[in-house]
């Protein structure tokens, strides 16, 4: 195997820039061209689908069965809903969490014409002074009790209109984004800005060390994955073997650790490839590559969405290991670092 190294600083770096840049599903355009601007600076060739995916392409050796690394920029978030009588706002989400996970959340308010505006998640009953112990434990955390208090002056519905907000505004949640000097990297949205930030760092090692991947390669840039449709569409026909990098799910029961890289077996799409996953498993222990194979039950990704829209191709799913899926994650600089030298690695492998 050819040497090659991973700058985790390059990748570190691109993973922040990325979380701290909005994009919840169906408002993803700045965090698209952030990731386009980088792989152009890369030289890589790139282009968009008329959906928004990023597709950049690094030639191979060879062109005899195509692959296609797959990663997501879109986000959990929200969307106005309703604007209230007393000024705030109600709220529909955009992908699956409980809304517990992002109550007490700062948000941004962005309107149609561009304007944004700061708030708060909070529950309608939060005030202990105000309703009491008792009543608080009633309240049910669903998106009926779930509002947007603006950091503005208004008191009724017309005055939050005078604003330019509107029923149909984008809402994204502040992400509180932490690199500890221990390597652990705390964020909302690590599902999937770490597999993007992957992807990024695969592609410079392999342009850093002048190496050509076993197959020519395009790296896809998801824009809908949290809402199932993502890789849908935009996968070029030719590719035979699609690598999806995505998050490996913590938990009771589960295998899969912030340390290591994750090699999904099954999710709730069914089984991966076993071809592919033997594959997986293989490279990482004639490299040295620190790994866990695990079951993810109530988890889909953009693999499961090619294969369910007619894909005519073999899928496989790693990812780092990120704690507290779809609420406040976390996963460590190693499961990083250990999950882009995994994807270089089958990526120079025949």
């Amino acid at each position: 195997m050819p040497r090659f190294e991973i700058d985790i600083d390059y990748l570190t770096d691109h993973l922040v820039r990325l979380l701290r840049t909005p994009s919840p599903t169906g408002n993803t355009g700045a965090a698209v061209v952030l990731a386009e601007s980088a792989f152009d600076a890369l030289g890589l060739p790139t282009e968009q689908t008329n959906k928004g995916a990023v597709l950049a392409t690094l030639q191979g050796r060879s062109r005899s069965r195509p692959r296609a690394l797959s990663g997501h920029v879109d986000t959990l978030g929200a969307m106005v809903k309703e604007i209230k009588v007393d000024g705030r706002l109600k709220l529909t989400a955009l992908g699956g969490y409980l809304w517990q996970t992002v109550e007490g959340e700062y948000c941004t308010v962005e309107t149609a014409d561009g304007r944004c505006y700061t708030g708060t998640v909070l529950a309608h009953k939060t005030a202990v002074h105000t309703y009491g112990r008792d009543e608080l434990a009633s309240v049910k955390h669903t998106a009926n009790d779930v509002e947007v208090r603006l950091d503005e002056r208004t008191a009724s519905a017309q005055e939050t209109r005078d604003l330019g907000i509107e029923v149909g505004d984008f809402v994204s949640f502040d992400p509180r984004t932490t690199v500890t000097a221990s390597g652990f990297v705390k964020s909302r949205h690590l599902d999937d800005k770490a597999g993007v930030a992957i992807m990024l760092a695969a592609a410079k090692a392999l342009v850093d060390a002048d190496l050509e991947p076993a197959q020519t390669t395009t790296f896809y840039v998801s824009p809908y994955e949290e809402v199932g449709h993502g890789a849908a569409s935009g996968i070029p026909e030719e590719v035979r073997e699609l690598l999806v990098v995505d998050m490996g799910a913590l938990g009771d029961g589960q295998n899969s650790d912030e340390y290591t890289v994750s090699i999904c077996a099954k999710d709730s799409s069914g089984p991966y490839d076993l071809h592919v996953r033997r594959k997986l498993v293989a490279l990482c222990q004639e490299h040295d590559i620190p790994y866990k194979v695990d079951v993810y039950p109530y988890y889909g990704s953009d693999g499961s969405a090619a294969l369910r829209a007619g894909a005519d191709l073999v899928v496989g799913l790693i990812g780092p290991g990120v704690d507290a899926s779809h609420a406040f994650e976390r996963t460590h600089q190693d499961s990083l670092l250990h999950t882009a030298r995994l994807a270089v690695t089958y990526l120079l492998a025949d």
